[in-house]
């Protein structure tokens, strides 16, 4: 597993090339499993590669290229950012942003950030989220 014997759960470099070998084949486990706030963490435009956050909220999705549930997940995160105006949907191939993959911890795919319209991140999850799911977390970005 991961970061088996670190205490906090980072990848260290023993772990990365097993981690980059089951993000490329979507081997991770898929539970859903969502988290508070990430202790005052916070992304940029820049940091995702896009001109400006979502006015209201932007849902961040780390994914990768083989992942089924990555292909669900945009579905969902693509039809509520739809519904709700002022929400952004940005989808991060997890292979090609390594960098950010270690300092936000993704250890598999999807993962999925929802920021406030400052880039702090309100909530994350891992695996594929229900509609329901997503709504609630967007309340909390929105509120």
């Amino acid at each position: 597993m991961y970061g088996e014997g670190n205490p906090v759960g980072r990848v260290n470099a023993a772990d990365e090339d097993e981690l980059q070998t089951d993000l490329q084949a979507g081997t991770r486990d898929r539970r859903y499993r969502v988290r508070a706030r990430d202790d005052g963490e916070r992304l940029t435009a820049e940091d995702i590669g896009v001109e400006r956050l979502g006015e209201r909220a932007t849902l961040v999705q780390f994914s990768s290229a083989f992942c089924q549930p990555c292909r669900a997940t945009r579905r969902t995160l693509t039809e509520v950012s739809g519904m709700v105006e002022g929400v952004l949907h940005v989808e991060v191939d997890a292979e090609a942003h390594l960098e950010l993959v270690r300092r936000l911890e993704v250890l598999g795919t999807p993962t999925v950030f929802v920021l406030g319209p400052d880039g702090r991140v309100v909530r994350r999850a891992t695996g594929q989220p229900r509609k329901a799911d997503v709504i609630a977390a967007l309340g909390e970005a929105v509120a």
